[in-house]
Order: structure tokens, then sequence, then C-alpha cells
């Protein structure tokens, strides 16, 4: 009798008040964590500037690939028996893709609200049972913060080693051009042929590297090869420094990645903002709707199954540049009609490429929109896919 009694106790008023304060211990983490990450970027100012990377050269035989040390991607080093369930259930992809062979995947970690918190890309290790998060440098400790605090009792060792592996990318800056001119009224143009031949010799040029981890990345082939070498190594130079003096052909990763309207890091996709499916999350193939529960899905599916996602990121192409500052989240509005119409947000600005949160549907109906004093247009992006039947988020003109 007293056995049954010790086990009813367990639904007692009691036990709901100590599920309830866990609860909103975790609610509360997640608020301060937000908080931290928001104060280093509210102050940001967005300058429309020229961008010429600091380490950029040939390294194939394509003449246009270029390579790039990606100085604001930082590292994060998960390891133990249960890293992959414990990982599965943070994020918006599927582990079992890395499982299976995958040696890379695109995901999001999201807050209870199924809000992106952090965007990252996932590698597997060369060694068992490690896993590599590579995620916005500025906001590793957050990320590494709330790792630890939904680690419980695990056996996982979790942490920094921007010291120890540095990101790089290597593109060819001029597939965005493509992109951008090679578009046949409202047919979406397969870019992955294009990128592919590039991508295959550059995998074969430094696939035999032991010390590096070298992966096509995860979300478009045309976005290039993700390479984390050792902090020692500047893969710009891999065949001799004659290729150096390439450095002064003026491009760079972010204003790439802005043509081709894909965002990341926190400044692109600030924390807390948005929703998975807004960022692209969908399209670039970083949110798997067949795995189980992870933190923030409920939204995240519901929103997926009613078909109707308004906002998402899409380009911005300048007609000027000037020297005007313009703060992140500014508005973006139609030229022409009230000031009262917002379109959207700004998230970014590369000389005169900019990346913006936008009503789709809207901001395709209209010829110029106005930021400040500054007039662009947008486009959709070529490598989206066809709209679903259901899906009514394309119905501008394109």
């Amino acid at each position: 009798m007293r056995q049954k009694q010790k086990d009813n106790s367990s639904s007692g008023p009691s036990f709901q008040k100590t599920a309830t304060k866990k609860k909103n211990l975790v609610i509360g983490e997640e608020a301060k964590l937000l908080t931290q990450t928001m104060k280093m970027h509210l102050s940001h100012k967005l300058t429309l500037k020229s961008c010429i990377p600091r380490n950029l050269s040939l390294v194939t035989k394509t003449k246009s690939a270029v390579a790039e040390y990606l100085d604001s991607r930082g590292i994060l080093r998960v390891s133990g028996e249960e890293a992959s369930v414990f990982i599965q259930g943070l994020i918006t992809n599927d582990m079992r893709h890395i499982e299976e062979g995958a040696p890379s995947m695109y995901t999001m970690f999201l807050n209870t609200k199924g809000r992106v918190m952090y965007d990252a890309i996932i590698y597997k290790s060369k060694e068992q049972n490690v896993f590599l998060i590579e995620c916005d440098k500025s906001a590793s400790p957050q990320l590494l913060k709330h790792l630890k605090m939904y680690r419980v009792r695990r056996k996982i060792d979790i942490k920094n080693i921007d010291d120890e592996l540095k990101v790089w990318v290597i593109f060819d800056p001029q597939l965005a051009d493509y992109n951008e001119n090679e578009i046949d009224g409202n047919k979406p143009v397969n870019l992955s042929g294009v990128s592919d031949s590039t991508n295959t010799e550059i995998m074969t040029h430094l696939g035999n590297r032991n010390d590096l981890i070298v992966c096509r990345d995860p979300r478009l082939s045309v976005l290039g090869v993700r390479v984390l070498a050792p902090s020692g190594e500047d893969i710009s130079l891999i065949d001799g420094k004659d290729d150096s003096s390439h450095q002064k052909y003026k491009s760079c990763y972010r204003a790439f990645r802005f043509k081709l309207g894909i965002g990341e890091g926190v400044n692109d996709l600030p924390p807390g903002n948005c929703f998975p499916l807004e960022a692209n999350g969908d399209y670039l193939h970083g949110v798997s709707f067949h795995k189980g529960c992870y933190i923030g899905q409920e939204l995240t599916a519901r929103t997926h199954h009613t078909g109707v996602v308004r906002k998402r990121l899409m380009p911005l192409f300048f007609h000027s540049v000037s020297q005007t500052e313009l703060e992140m989240n500014a508005s973006i509005q139609p030229l022409s009609g009230s000031n009262k119409v917002s379109l959207g947000k700004l998230r970014g600005v590369e000389h005169n490429i900019g990346l913006a949160l936008l009503r789709v549907t809207e901001a395709l109906d209209v010829s110029k929109l106005k930021i400040s004093d500054v007039t662009a247009e947008t486009r959709k992006p070529s490598w989206w896919p066809q709209e679903a039947p259901k899906e009514r988020v394309f119905a501008g003109k394109t």
C-alpha cells in the first residue's frame, strides 16, 4: 500500500510544481542566451562598400574558382557515444543522414517558440562518435552554453576548437552572375551541373589530405566546397605562392551568397527573429519533416503542412552605390505608394548587393524598392524549387 502511494505521488502537485520550475528555467536560460547574442548585433551598421577578402586566390585549374578564409565562422566539437542522439533532439535536420554516409549537413537550432537561434553545418569527423559544428564565431559561446544546458547527465564532451581548425570555402563567383543572367522567364535554372564539375575537381585536388575535411556545401552545389583546415594552414597557397597574386580578384563569399539570396550567421539571421522556412531552411535541405521531436518542431511542421510561407530571404540589387549607412532591420518599402507599407527588413549589404527578409508576393509585384534614400529591386532566386500546388507564395511577378 505504501509503495502504491509513493508511485502516485509522482503525479501530485509537488511533482507538477517541480516540472513547471524546470520548464521555466529552460525558457529563462534561452532568453538569457538570446539577450546576450542580440546585444552584440543591435548596434550593427550596414555600409555600402567594396568587398575585398584578405585570403583569396586560385586553387584549381578552373580559372574562376577562388578560396576564401571565413574568419566569421567557428567550430564546436561534440564527442561521445550519445553525441548523435543528443544533437538529434536539438536540430531541425536528421542526424541519420550523417550516420548513413553523408559527410555534412545543414541545420538550424531553434528556441522553444520555433524561431531560429543559430544556423550551422554539421560535419562527420574522421574520429568515431565525433561531430564538428560550424557556426557563427561570435555566437559560438552562446551555442556552446545552449548545448551544455541540454546535455544533462549524458557522457558527452563539448568544446570550442576555433584555435585548432579554420573554415575555408572554395567557390566560383561567376556562378552567381550565371544565376542572375541566365533566367528564362519563370523557368528555374539548374545550376548543379554547372558547379559539379568545379566541385569534383576541388574534391579530387584536396581529398587526399588527411589533415583536411573537404565537403561539398550541403545546402547548394553552387555554393562550392567547404574545407576545415588546421589553423596554421593557408589552402590558398596549396599550389604555390605564385597563385596568391590573384588576391586582387575582387569578389567575396558574402556578396556571392547575397546574390543568391542565402543567409548565414547571426547578422543575416538575427537570433529569435525569423522562422526556419523564412530563412529558406527547407529549400537549403536544412529541415527534416520526417524525423522525431526536436525543440521548436511543432510550429515548423504546422507551417510546412499549411503550405504558406509569406516571407523569405531574398536578394537585393541596389541601383547605385553610396556611403549611406543602413541599419540592420531597416524597413523596406515600395518606391511609390504609402511610406507606411513595409515589405520587409534589411539583413545585410555588400557593395551593391543586399539580403532582405521580404514578403515574397508583394515584393515581386513592385518594380522598385526603397531602403532609406537608396533604391533597389529583387527577384526570385533561380534555385528556388517550383511551387507546389498548395503554395501561393510565388504568385507575384517574376
